[in-house]
């Protein structure tokens, strides 16, 4: 494929024009060549991704964080922010990111999150459309709710709310999401599922009388990249597109 052809895939997929004003989207480092063999797909372009990237082979790094997401003055091996773009670089490999826009496109981020969680009736959520609202097919306890979270996303969540009480219409943003306790108010959902919300959002969360499950930043955004991947395939299969074995959730539990 050539590079123009995948620069065209990715915005019939994921419009730029869905991205949030201040994001940095699109290709954001040009590989060294025009023919596209083989994309390493990944959260986040880490510096251990991008020598996974440069051992394999691959011409370019798809990732949904965006690398050089303010500007720079120095480019620096030694620097957590530019390391992994000096070492891709170096070696030719290319980078494209898909970032709010790929939270909001239809098949994206918050999609994904609605289907593993069994919503229906699912529609944006108002009125940055990036995030998704939707229903439980049947009310069921917080309590119950809260471990179907854990089972989806693998991990340990925090939770907002009283466990014994129903919830049915569930609101939610991949990622960060924690400043949107008031769109979600407004919107009328019960429940609330993002990866990240600071205390002060808790207690506003509370103040709402919002149910909230707090499940981890990477953990809520990781689930979009199979499918993304099974897209692209689709759409054109002469492209080798890998789930990289290097990337993880940089906060864990025990």
């Amino acid at each position: 494929m050539q590079l123009n052809d995948f620069l065209s895939m990715m915005e019939r997929f994921a419009p730029r024009s869905l991205a949030f004003e201040y994001d940095n989207v699109g290709l954001l480092i040009e590989p060294d060549r025009d023919e596209i063999r083989k994309v390493l797909v990944a959260l986040d372009l880490t510096d251990a991704v991008a020598e996974e990237a440069v051992e394999g082979g691959y011409d370019l790094v798809l990732t949904h964080h965006p690398i050089l997401f303010d500007g720079v003055k120095a480019l620096s091996y030694g620097s957590a922010e530019t390391a992994a773009a000096c070492r891709i670089l170096r070696n030719g490999v290319g980078h494209f990111a898909a970032h709010t826009n790929l939270d909001a496109c239809k098949g994206g981020v918050n999609d994904v999150l609605a289907e593993l969680l069994g919503l229906v009736s699912v529609e944006p959520l108002p009125p940055e459309n990036l995030g998704r609202i939707g229903n439980l097919p049947d009310p069921i306890p917080f309590s119950a709710f809260c471990s179907l979270c854990d089972n989806v996303f693998q991990t340990k969540g925090r939770f907002v709310g009283d466990f014994d009480l129903p919830v049915q219409r569930i609101a939610l943003i991949g990622g960060s999401g924690g400043g949107d306790i008031e769109y979600v108010h407004n919107a009328g959902a019960d429940t609330f599922v993002t990866g990240e919300m600071k205390h002060h959002q808790a207690l506003a969360a509370e103040h709402y009388d919002i149910k909230c499950c707090v499940m981890g930043h990477y953990e809520t955004e990781f689930p979009v990249l199979k499918p993304l991947i099974t897209h692209l395939q689709n759409e054109q299969n002469d492209v080798e597109y890998d789930l990289t074995h290097s990337g993880h959730a940089p906060l864990r539990s025990l």
